[in-house]
């Protein structure tokens, strides 16, 4: 061997590879090429399709069609598939020339929201059982040019009651573009005290008095095809289990369930779901709640209710909270920092959850002993 031999390095020889050999690397080679034409046809956005086919595939589908969706439904029109494709909830800009129902709308919350809703321009339906004061608001809404198309008294508890006055609002000026449910009533006390009309009553007004809503409002607007929005005022004791309020939460967190099923359920529809969740407001709910065997002028009782006070939010606040989340199509509403931190408790950190539950109940208890009648 030479020197010039000896500096060049070898080349290995390949083996001619054997028939058995040659038939995978072309089937591996015909598959590598399937997948990239099918690749390509996918982000084409057409089917695909040998060359034969080009008759029967001569209509697209619509780029708003999901693939999926195409797929699923094989040789329906793109009218159809275009048909059943879900909506989106667009941002509303404002709420100008926006029909909106309200309940409860003489006092508290839903007269905040009512105003407020004014002020953006929106034509009103009004709704509460104390008919003088909801005329007051009705008046007040007007005077600022506003439309109101109804403004009547109504106890959401009465199923029958509802549908009747569903079909007048409709009659009057059409469907809803947004349903805010509003109205509620409270009851608190110990279990062994609680009768079964409070539990009664509360749960006809806080749950089956929105779903009585619901029921007669939600559906003309699914057939309208417009979208829409619907808020359900539920409160903290939907998410936290606050001491003495079990018809109470009964009821909330049953609202609760029913604005998270629907959150999914009328996506489709173009319809946005707001679950609003509030801490202590000063409304004259605080004044009127039921309290179960405690005398509310004991001293240890108005104490207890100061401090409640105290770091309570205003109607106008938790209004200006409710029609920024229907603007933005936001789901959750806490109104205080108080609530949110507690809910984050709740689902980060169970122990100091309970311990926080366990002292406010004890708390409560011992201020109710001291207030007994």
């Amino acid at each position: 061997m030479d020197r010039a031999t000896a500096a060049r390095p070898s080349r290995r020889r390949r083996a001619a590879p054997r028939t058995r050999d040659v038939g995978i690397a072309v089937e591996r080679a015909t598959t590598v090429a399937e997948r990239r034409r099918s690749h390509r046809a996918l982000h084409a956005d057409r089917p695909i399709r040998d060359a034969g086919d080009d008759a029967e595939h001569a209509a697209r589908r619509p780029r708003s069609t999901p693939r999926w969706t195409a797929a699923a439904l094989g040789a329906r029109s793109a009218t159809a598939v275009r048909e059943e494709a879900p909506q989106v909830r667009r941002p509303y800009r404002n709420l100008r020339g926006k029909r909106i129902l309200i309940t409860g709308a003489a006092s508290g919350i839903g007269r905040a929201t009512a105003l407020h809703a004014a002020a953006e321009g929106a034509e009103l339906v009004l709704t509460d059982i104390d008919e003088p004061k909801l005329q007051l608001v009705a008046k007040e809404a007007a005077e600022d040019g506003v439309v109101v198309h109804v403004a009547r008294a109504l106890d959401i508890a009465d199923h029958e009651a509802v549908v009747g006055f569903a079909e007048d609002v409709h009659t009057a000026c059409g469907n809803m573009d947004v349903v805010m449910n509003i109205a509620g009533i409270s009851t608190w006390g110990p279990v062994e005290q609680l009768e079964h009309r409070h539990w009664r009553r509360t749960i006809d007004v806080d749950l089956m008095g929105p779903i009585h809503v619901i029921e007669c409002f939600v559906p003309p607007m699914i057939r309208a095809r417009r979208g829409g929005h619907l808020v359900n005022v539920s409160s903290a004791a939907g998410l936290l289990g606050l001491p003495w309020h079990a018809p109470y939460s009964a009821a909330k967190f049953g609202l609760r369930g029913v604005s998270e099923v629907l959150r999914f359920d009328l996506r489709r529809h173009g319809i946005g779901v707001t679950l609003v969740c509030p801490g202590a407001v000063k409304t004259p709910l605080v004044g009127t709640v039921e309290i179960v065997g405690v005398d509310r002028d004991h001293p240890a009782w108005r104490k207890l209710t100061k401090r409640f006070e105290a770091h309570a939010t205003s109607p106008d606040d938790v209004a200006t909270k409710i029609i920024q989340a229907v603007k933005q199509g936001r789901y959750l509403v806490l109104t205080s920092r108080d609530i949110q931190l507690a809910y984050w408790l709740q689902r980060t950190f169970a122990p100091g959850y309970e311990l926080v539950m366990r002292v406010a109940n004890d708390r409560l208890v011992a201020a109710a002993t001291r207030s007994r009648r």
